[in-house]
């Protein structure tokens, strides 16, 4: 009343948005310990387990020899006749089982190696961990000779000399996304360079096989390859489920993963030793299969939308993307088998050159 003007009342302070909230559960296990669940990662893994079913009837069944599936069910119970034994028993089976030990392998190494460097074109074909493990093979194959044992021995040998070497010169920045992927591709070519003067070097028939193995593939591939893989699979894949805790805590910095109690360089020596062993086994039962380790752990990280190396599920998609792989490229594109690296060599090339584009997009490239 006394012409004096009122200021108006401040607004009230708008409630703090609360953050996104990722539902989880967790799953008790014996001893005590527990287990986070994400449900829409445990319905990718789920859809993958029966995508993998599939696969294998697909695999058992078709072919220039159908076979219907109670037939195939009653050679896997020890019935059927000679033929159908051999068909199931002698062809078809080790090399699906091959291909999906093989295509699990790559797939948990890339994850791993992805989760270290923490760049998603960290996965052992691109930073030459896989042509160092070729490199050792073939001089192996064409220089000293042996066996499937020492052939595998040559791999495993290439990979760890190939991975230290890696780790030496990226370590010297102090930096491990970026300049780790660098420097692999630059040891990668020189491996490559090496890899052809010894073809070159060698005799017709030899540098003929050695080309061969080079584009990596499941042609003619019996119990000898899958059950050596099994167990290279069945030591190293506890060891790979190990290291998720800590390298999702990698995830948020080293300073940050080292006050929780992370020893960031042990994690490291573990992560390189055993992916390096999972892409040797793999190199060593099938030769050099690209692409799979780049596109099955970012693939699943797009399907689970989670963070975290995603382990289980990679090699669950790396499984299925080499069995399908190897299902087209016998009988899907073309009349003759065709070796299972050309079809994920152009697969891979695909998802690379989208990724890329996708980062350039972004202002990340």
């Amino acid at each position: 009343m006394n012409g004096t003007k009122t200021a108006p009342a401040a607004p009230a302070p708008s409630a703090p948005t609360a953050p996104a909230v990722v539902p989880l559960h967790a799953v008790r296990l014996p001893g005590g310990r527990s287990v986070r669940l994400h449900p829409r990662a445990a319905a990718v893994a789920g859809l993958l387990v029966l995508v993998l079913l599939g696969l294998t009837v697909w695999t058992l069944t078709m072919g220039d020899f159908p076979l219907p599936v109670p037939d195939v069910l009653n050679v896997l119970t020890g019935g059927g006749s000679r033929a159908e034994r051999y068909i199931v028993l002698e062809s078809r089976l080790p090399r699906l089982l091959t291909a999906l030990l093989v295509g699990a392998a790559l797939g948990l190494a890339g994850a791993l190696f992805q989760a270290l460097a923490r760049n998603p074109l960290g996965s052992p074909d691109v930073i030459g961990f896989t042509v160092g493990s070729a490199t050792g093979a073939l001089v192996v194959i064409l220089l000293i000779g042996g066996g499937a044992a020492t052939v595998a021995s040559g791999a495993v040998a290439g990979g760890l000399v190939t991975s230290v070497l890696v780790y030496l010169l990226a370590r010297k920045g102090g930096s491990q996304g970026y300049r780790l992927v660098l420097v692999g591709i630059g040891i990668s070519s020189l491996l490559a360079s090496a890899n052809a003067y010894l073809i070159a070097r060698a005799s017709f028939g030899d540098a003929q096989s050695a080309a061969v193995w080079l584009t990596g593939s499941l042609n003619a591939r019996g119990w000898e390859q899958a059950g050596p893989m099994a167990v290279a699979l069945a030591l190293l894949l506890p060891a790979a489920l190990l290291l998720g805790r800590p390298l999702r805590m990698l995830e948020m910095g080293e300073d940050s993963a080292a006050a929780l109690g992370v020893r960031t360089e042990r994690v490291r020596v573990w992560v390189l030793l055993v992916g390096v062993g999972l892409t040797a086994a793999a190199t060593a039962a099938a030769g050099p299969i690209p692409f799979v380790a780049l596109v099955a752990p970012q693939a699943v990280r797009r399907l689970t939308r989670t963070t975290g190396p995603n382990l289980l599920g990679s090699a669950l998609l790396g499984a299925a993307l080499l069995a399908a792989s190897d299902i087209a490229a016998q009988r899907l594109l073309a009349p003759t088998q065709l070796p299972v690296g050309v079809f994920t060599g152009m697969l891979g090339g695909c998802y690379l050159i989208w990724l890329i584009a996708r980062q350039w997009r972004t202002g990340r490239a």
